[in-house]
């Protein structure tokens, strides 16, 4: 206990202006880990690697320095280039994917084009499915991580394209089945599975396992499920809870990019009343233009 105080004593000698941002630019760098790996493997295997670190260096300044251990300090040096090598070799997907963060261009409109180039993509994806009548679940994840669904499929990590999402929902292939989670740009996994809607009848509309996903999903955190239906073609999206039919191209570019974006969920989707679950686009639309038509007269 002594040996504690002695060692607090110490550190409380140093410049406190000194010590503060010492302390912040470390708490930064952590927050900024962790929140990279929000949601991923690596989060918990960088906490396990920051708990073992600070176990090593409390047990070097309290009991090595203290005892004169001189082999056990020789040894921590020899420790630190260990964990530093399984630490490479254990985030090397994190590790990529953060250099390729950083190499990304962020000028002259380079995010924007991205985001338009993975909206689209998604959109003729759905569009081709809708037309060939190709079951579908896709999952824009937002704020919320889903990293406890994405452990339930299997890990794809591959940049959007409609190519890659209609090869995956075409029917035969091994990961047809289930949802896809998407993550900004990039297919995080496929075949996943969701919770349900408990309900098979919501209102007056009999719904199948999809779109039952799609509600049960939605319910449970702030994604928004884009749904083809096998047997109609019929594109529905799920958010909040609450699910939308017959969503057209305009309809789904612009919930897309309300979404994605990180800004309010579109107008059209915000129309929808507190009570209703299941509704239908067109009548949405219908309304609001016809409370326009009356609020002119």
């Amino acid at each position: 206990m002594q040996t504690l105080i002695e060692y607090f004593h110490r550190v409380a000698g140093y410049s406190w202006w000194a010590v503060g941002i010492e302390l912040l630019l470390i708490g930064l760098v952590v927050y900024w880990v962790v929140d990279f790996l929000e949601g991923t493997r690596g989060e918990r295997l960088f906490r396990g690697v920051i708990l073992v670190v600070i176990a090593a260096v409390l047990l070097l300044n309290l009991v090595a320095v203290r005892l004169h251990l001189e082999r056990l300090q020789h040894l921590y040096t020899y420790f630190l280039v260990f964990v530093l090598v399984v630490a490479v070799a254990a985030f090397q997907p994190e590790i990529r994917r953060a250099l390729i963060r950083i190499a990304q261009p962020r000028f002259l409109g380079g995010p924007g084009r991205e985001l338009s180039r993975t909206i689209e993509e998604i959109i003729s994806a759905v569009t081709d499915m809708a037309a060939s009548r190709t079951g579908a679940v896709i999952v824009i994840e937002r704020r919320v991580a889903l990293g406890e669904f994405v452990e339930t499929g299997v890990r794809v990590d591959a940049r959007v394209s409609a190519e890659l999402l209609k090869t995956i929902f075409h029917e035969g292939t091994a990961l047809h089945d289930m949802a896809v989670i998407i993550h900004g740009d990039r297919v995080v996994a496929a075949s996943v599975q969701l919770p349900l809607a408990e309900a098979e009848k919501i209102g007056d509309v009999e719904l199948g396992s999809r779109h039952r996903a799609a509600i049960g999903m939605s319910a449970g955190c702030d994604a928004s499920v884009i749904v083809v239906s096998e047997e109609t073609g019929i594109v529905s999206i799920a958010s909040n809870g609450k699910l939308v039919r017959n969503i057209d191209e305009s309809h789904l570019r612009e919930h897309l990019m309300s979404i994605m974006t990180h800004r309010e969920s579109a107008r059209w989707f915000r129309r929808i009343p507190r009570k209703a679950v299941v509704v239908d686009a067109a009548e949405i639309t219908k309304k609001a233009a016809d409370s326009q038509d009356g609020g002119k007269t």
